[in-house]
């Protein structure tokens, strides 16, 4: 963590810290020990306190880009993978988890999957059983790239109003996280469920 947050203050003028954030962003999708929030948060108040307010739209968008690239490959091992492979995923308490799971995608899928993408351990779990369930792809790829951009442009606003010494601080971002993408993803689904219920209304009375 530490090695990172020096990285980031020592080439915070330089391309690399670009290649660095896209990096991390995308490895954090399937490996949660690696701190992208700590990372993009870290790297827009620096890019604030010295005055490089233009440096926040390329951090943005970097890092939305990033993670909607690493769910997406979380969602790849776990279509992959699959849900009864290995003889852990058959017991009693696995499967009734994958069911589910299985049941709230189909019922909150926006919510989920918004709501995950700020839990870094969270999204892990959610985006791999969405592959593994057989999510539909064209219904999870939207959702992923509206979750990256939603972290991303909470990050930097975190990190735009908050400063600096919010970087040490990955819990209070990923509280606030949750709650916004969990505000945003209730709209998203209601919105879905009534779009659903005036086509089958339409239909019906086709």
């Amino acid at each position: 963590m530490d090695v990172i947050n020096e990285l980031i203050l020592q080439t915070v003028a330089s391309p690399w810290l670009y290649l660095v954030l896209f990096a991390v962003t995308i490895i954090d999708g399937f490996f949660p020990p690696v701190p992208s929030e700590t990372v993009l948060v870290a790297a827009a108040a620096v890019a604030v306190s010295a005055g490089d307010l233009w440096m926040l739209v390329p951090l943005g968008l970097i890092a939305a880009f990033g993670a909607a690239i690493g769910d997406n490959i979380a969602f790849a091992i776990g279509r992959k993978v699959g849900t009864t492979r290995f003889a852990w995923m058959r017991r009693p308490r696995i499967r009734a988890a994958f069911a589910h799971a299985e049941k709230a995608l189909d019922q909150r899928s926006a919510a989920l999957i918004l709501g995950a993408r700020y839990i870094p351990v969270g999204r892990v779990a959610v985006n791999m059983s969405a592959g593994a369930l057989g999510f539909p792809w064209r219904r999870y790829l939207p959702l992923s790239i509206f979750a990256g951009i939603s972290w991303s442009a909470l990050s930097i606003l975190i990190g735009l109003f908050a400063g600096s010494w919010i970087k040490d601080q990955p819990l209070i971002s990923a509280g606030i996280g949750i709650g916004i993408a969990l505000v945003l993803g209730i709209v998203v689904d209601r919105l879905t469920a009534a779009r659903r219920r005036r086509a089958a209304e339409l239909q019906m009375a086709g």
